[in-house]
């Protein structure tokens, strides 16, 4: 079993409130990140997040081959 990285898109979950002249982004009411609507749109998210596409993204670490079963045994039989 191996971890790797994958990117799950979020936009649909990603929820705005505007505040203090930005709009901050929240995920299930975890704040991910902001945009700026000052002089030019910037948007700032969190380190496991990002935008492509109009779309944002939520970097995880996933299993990979979640169903694989430790094989590493002993000559005894103990895994």
């Amino acid at each position: 079993m191996t971890l790797k990285q994958q990117k799950i898109d979020v936009t649909d979950r990603v929820v705005g409130k505007l505040k203090d002249g930005e709009i901050q982004l929240f995920l299930e009411n975890e704040s991910i990140g902001k945009i700026k609507l000052k002089d030019q749109i910037q948007v700032e998210l969190d380190h496991h997040f990002e935008t492509e596409q109009k779309k944002i993204y939520q970097n995880v670490t996933v299993t990979d081959q979640p169903d694989a079963k430790y094989t590493d045994c002993d000559d005894g039989g103990w895994c």
